[in-house]
């Protein structure tokens, strides 16, 4: 990232995995992004403006426009998409149809399901409630990594197979995706994969990369500040 002003701002916060996504796919092309935190419980005005569903992140493109709702964008899958257009090379979107498909389909079973399950079933009773002073809910993070979770860890195993991407032979955004999201709960939680070992590997692959590991980074530090140790939900 640059220090100074760049083009595009994303309005938000690196505890998003979804803020996360967007600027790991800014890192892996090259293009310089800024990340102005809002606090989405308590947004200003003009945020509530650009943001229909009051969520993070908003991009906003400065050489459309420096207010307003005019070159904004909410939603991340819709950001991520504007920037593959904007700055399409290197592709993180693959060009064979099906493999486009396919990515985009892992993109949304990430941003959704993934993350609602472990972001209202691990993440937020335990972060959450220990920002608020609270003990965190353990029975309920457990049970939801007991119960809930492998299915989607199993079908994200299988989705990979014998390759090392999610889509077609090259990095996409889905696997830009599933890590930030899967990563949401290594922020909170020990996260053992032992039972699924071709999505440990890519985690482990993943990990390594800048556009991973620097937002993940940040992120983590502010958590630390307010959680310094990971819970055990075996």
């Amino acid at each position: 990232m640059s220090d100074t002003a760049t083009e595009l701002v994303f309005y938000g916060s690196p505890v998003s995995p979804f803020v996360r996504k967007a600027a790991g796919l800014c890192i892996e092309k090259g293009v310089d992004f800024e990340i102005e935190p809002v606090d989405v419980f308590n947004p200003p005005e003009w945020f509530v403006e650009i943001s229909p569903m009051k969520r993070i992140p908003v991009m906003r493109d400065r050489s459309i426009a420096s207010e307003g709702v005019a070159g904004t964008i909410a939603d991340s899958s819709a950001i991520c998409a504007y920037i593959e257009k904007k700055h399409p090379s290197p592709a993180l979107y693959p060009a064979e149809p099906f493999a486009h498909g396919q990515a985009i389909f892992i993109e949304e079973y990430a941003d959704t399901h993934l993350a609602a399950t472990g972001g209202l079933g691990i993440f937020r009773p335990i972060f959450f409630a220990a920002m608020q002073g609270k003990e965190p809910d353990l029975e309920k993070a457990r049970d939801t990594w007991a119960r809930q979770i492998p299915p989607i860890l199993a079908f994200l195993d299988g989705a990979l197979g014998n390759g090392e991407y999610f889509a077609g032979d090259a990095l996409s955004i889905a696997d830009i995706s599933v890590t930030c999201v899967l990563m949401q709960i290594a922020l909170v939680a020990d996260m053992p994969l032992d039972d699924y070992p071709a999505l440990a590997a890519h985690l482990d692959r993943m990990q390594g990369r800048p556009s991973i590991a620097t937002p993940f980074a940040k992120a983590n530090g502010f958590i630390r500040k307010t959680l310094p140790d990971r819970f055990d939900l075996t």
